[in-house]
């Protein structure tokens, strides 16, 4: 069976299979997921096995993923009688699991949370002394549920999108689930607005296919393929990363190599992004720069808030 939390033995906490990508691809933190232990996030089956009995991660490099990130049992991982994670406690659809996001965060936290490595004391055997009682501390800024289950709240926004994405073929759950973004709630099917609609509530989370992405050699812009109706006229939408964006952005390395190759894919591909609401602007045309044209654009201010992916179904 897949689950979306489970204890790192390095940072000392449990993690959203979610965080642990962030982690990946952050060029800030010294943090890689092959060299780390994730162990069940159930305390009292954590506490009955040493640090051997260890999880798999799915996805959890992989900068362009098709399938839902998440930990997975080995064939060797044991787990207490009764612990939920134990694989048999499978469901009729865990043999689907791969390609649909169940856990689903109520809250998208626009602080970033900050992790906080624990310093290891080695032992003359060159062995991390482990203390299999102890509960993790969850010192997160993001407050994370005390027990073993999901967290209730995220600051990655690949969670909530992959929420969206993988369950576009159920409305009724999307229109069921609730999700906060600062101090608006509402149902993730409201909060995710197509970008044609933009006009239609600001502070959304605003998605679309990509009909070009113009690369600029150190900065790009974003056209999406669908128009916005405004006086029975059609304007295009855009949205533009600028280099120092690029420049100061934490990730920067793993987002080029995806955006790099996004430019070059024949692929359908998406843009997601929170945090801007392209407006009208009058641009001036390269043919004739005394004439100006109409364009829906923005400037995105945190590349946190945008993700570029393949998204199967959303239309």
């Amino acid at each position: 069976m897949k689950f979306d939390t489970a204890y790192s033995l390095s940072l000392d906490d449990k993690l959203s299979i979610y965080d642990v990508r962030d982690l990946n691809f952050d060029e800030t933190t010294d943090f890689d997921s092959d060299k780390d232990s994730f162990l069940c996030p159930n305390d009292e089956c954590r506490a009955a096995f040493d640090t051997s009995n260890a999880l798999s991660t799915f996805n959890a490099k992989n900068v362009n993923y098709l399938r839902t990130p998440h930990f997975k049992n080995k064939t060797s991982t044991r787990h207490i009688e009764g612990c939920r994670y134990t694989s048999s406690h499978k469901t009729a659809t865990d043999e689907n699991d791969d390609e649909r996001e169940d856990n689903f965060p109520s809250e998208f936290v626009l602080t970033r949370r900050q992790y906080e490595r624990k310093t290891p004391v080695v032992s003359t055997e060159g062995n991390v002394p482990y203390d299999p009682l102890k509960v993790p501390s969850n010192r997160s800024s993001v407050s994370h549920s005390p027990n073993d289950s999901t967290p209730d709240k995220t600051s990655v926004f690949a969670h909530p999108v992959e929420c969206f994405v993988s369950n576009i073929d159920d409305k009724d759950k999307l229109k069921s689930m609730p999700l906060k973004i600062g101090d608006h709630t509402a149902s993730y099917w409201t909060f995710f607005k197509k970008i044609e609609y933009l006009q239609d509530n600001k502070g959304l989370i605003y998605w679309g296919k990509i009909k070009e992405i113009k690369d600029y050699t150190s900065s790009f812009r974003i056209d999406f393929e669908k128009k916005v109706w405004l006086d029975k006229k059609p304007y295009s939408v855009n949205v533009y990363l600028s280099k120092k964006l690029i420049e100061n952005y934490r990730k920067r390395k793993a987002f080029l190599e995806q955006i790099k190759a996004a430019v070059d894919s024949e692929r359908a591909l998406y843009c997601f992004f929170y945090g801007v609401t392209p407006k009208l602007q009058q641009v001036p045309s390269k043919r004739n720069p005394e004439q100006t044209f109409g364009v829906f654009s923005a400037n995105i201010e945190n590349l946190d808030h945008l993700i570029i992916r393949e998204a199967p179904g959303v239309e």
